[in-house]
């Protein structure tokens, strides 16, 4: 290590450019032969989990990216129903592309009322399922629905059933803490956010434009 160290710092910036650029070249061949063999496109089951913040927000960058891209988009949000959140202010600019319904009454803690959370897990879930067997949409964000699945509010066979008989063209993404195993077990793509820190734990509220 100590020798390599010392032949790059013997080298001349040209030659240190012509030594990268080989590097990078090959680097690139590597990587277009590995591209080479991805040839499956199909709508993927993504799932955003963890204790760390950014599950939702990061399901909603995808949401503007399929945006960007002209694709359709269903939103239920399972817990957030009656937050003001800086995404609906800025996805209800573009009623043609997107359809969101908000159908919590907040987390359990806030209401303390198992049979109404139940009752609105229920009707969210109702209209995500016509989302999901839609054609309309191309891809449906499931906002928080780990959240519902881990209280036991819906029935997580039939979860499970309507995600794999989904179209199969289209990409439905769940967010949530504490996603359950069987869902990590068929989702195509699983993301864990871990907390480093969180300024909550410090005494600062919930930040306008960072949090909601």
């Amino acid at each position: 290590m100590a020798e390599k160290s010392e032949l790059l710092q013997s080298m001349t910036d040209a030659e240190l450019d012509a030594r990268h650029a080989e590097k990078m070249r090959k680097k690139k061949a590597a990587r277009d032969k590995i591209l080479a063999t991805k040839t499956v496109e199909k709508g993927l089951l993504i799932v955003h989990t963890g204790k760390g913040k950014g599950k939702s927000t990061a399901a909603f960058g995808m949401v503007f990216r399929a945006l960007g891209n002209g694709m359709k988009v269903g939103i239920v949000q399972f817990v957030k129903g009656k937050w003001e959140t800086g995404e609906r202010k800025v996805l209800e600019r573009f009623p043609e592309q997107v359809t969101m319904t908000a159908m919590g009454d907040g987390f359990t803690w806030e209401t303390q009322d198992r049979q109404r959370d139940i009752a609105a897990a229920e009707a969210a879930w109702a209209r995500a399922k016509a989302m999901i067997a839609d054609e309309e949409h191309d891809l449906v964000l499931l906002d928080e629905l780990n959240i519902v699945l881990r209280y036991d509010y819906l029935d997580l066979a039939e979860v499970l059933a309507v995600l794999a008989g989904k179209p199969a063209m289209k990409h439905v993404v769940v967010t949530g803490r504490n996603a359950k195993d069987e869902l990590i077990e068929v989702a195509d793509l699983v993301t864990e956010m871990e907390m480093v820190k969180h300024p909550f734990r410090s005494g600062v509220k919930a930040q306008k434009g960072i949090e909601f």
